[in-house]
């Protein structure tokens, strides 16, 4: 029970960052200064960010859930809520002020961040910790996406 009530309060914390990122893009992606932008021929189409990222939510969500039904040390914590912070500031950073190196830098940390959990974790959560492939490897494509922007524009 105590692992089911963590998964919803850790389901809203994520699915309620990508809301407030969101908002900040202010509709980045239909923006013209974005449409406009040379992106890389891998860069999928727009449906498959909400579907990505919602799936991604809900796996890295089961995750923590598992995570913090145990002792949770406070460099996972701050991992964690850097991790949230890096998450929304990404959208505004790149979609709002089009600081296309600063988000790359952002993005780059967020995956080492990700990267983080996945490997200090491995003792304590075994398989459950696969649950963050998912978001490790969309960071990795989310992060050629921004690279490709940067040095093509």
């Amino acid at each position: 029970m105590k692992k089911l009530k963590l998964f919803f309060i850790f389901l809203t914390i994520n699915l309620g960052s990508l809301a407030i990122g969101s908002l900040l893009m202010q509709n980045g992606p239909q923006t013209d200064w974005f449409i406009n932008l040379n992106q890389a021929p891998w860069t999928p189409p727009g449906w498959v960010f909400g579907t990505a990222w919602t799936t991604i939510m809900i796996c890295f969500s089961i995750y923590l859930a598992y995570l913090f039904t145990g002792n949770v040390s406070k460099d996972i914590k701050t991992a964690f809520t850097l991790q949230v912070l890096l998450n929304i500031m990404w959208n505004y950073v790149f979609f709002n002020q089009h600081l296309i190196l600063l988000g790359l830098i952002n993005i780059i940390i967020l995956t080492v961040i990700v990267y983080y959990l996945f490997f200090k974790t491995n003792k304590e959560l075994d398989t459950i910790r696969f649950l963050l492939l998912p978001y490790m490897i969309w960071l990795i494509v989310a992060t050629s996406l921004n690279a490709y922007i940067l040095l093509n524009n």
